[in-house]
């Protein structure tokens, strides 16, 4: 079974997370939460999690402490759900091609540093685009440039305002990051 930890960032609701580890509760994914870590305790992310029954590790540097922490719980694939630093580059080449994101945009387009949120959905409309969507993808040294594992569509609709667009992107957010970690387990 695989072994998933799942890296939440300091402002998100962590409603990909919930998706994850209800699909591993509910059978949907073969795979086991074996933790939740967050920059902080305060992090929405946190309750989540822990109405889940996940454990939560909040390490004391991130940076210096991650690589141990997935280590010690003998983690097969990281899954990040809001977090939006770079993870250290030790990480990265540790977990290469065993460590997923999720972008509420179609990858390429839209993308790297500062493409976050509603500035997403802010270009996408401002750019003309006709269809958005999310993309899950490998996680390497940069911004969102790692190898695409995943993407679905969703059309832009005329009158879409930036919320509306991110609604509807953040719906197949949930069901798309539970369909690429099948496709990862199934390699």
């Amino acid at each position: 079974m695989t072994r998933i930890a799942i890296i939440v960032g300091s402002k998100g609701r962590g409603s990909n997370m919930r998706a994850i580890v209800e699909a591993c509760q509910s059978g949907v994914l073969d795979a086991k939460i074996a933790c939740v870590i967050a920059p902080s305790e305060d992090a929405p992310a946190v309750e989540t999690a822990l109405s889940l029954g996940a454990e939560v590790v909040i390490p004391a540097d991130m940076d210096a402490d991650l690589l141990g922490i997935l280590q010690e719980r003998d983690i097969d694939l990281v899954c990040l759900a809001g977090f939006m630093r770079l993870i250290p580059v030790d990480v990265v080449r540790h977990f290469e091609r065993r460590m997923l994101n999720i972008h509420p945009a179609l990858l390429p387009k839209f993308g790297g540093k500062g493409m976050w949120g509603m500035k997403v959905h802010e270009a996408v409309i401002a750019a003309g685009e006709t269809e958005s969507g999310c993309t899950v993808h490998y996680v390497s040294e940069k911004y969102d440039e790692g190898a695409i594992l995943h993407q679905l569509r969703c059309p832009v609709k005329s009158d879409d305002m930036p919320e509306s667009l991110a609604s509807r992107v953040l719906e197949l957010e949930h069901r798309g990051y539970v369909e690429a970690i099948r496709k990862w387990t199934l390699r």
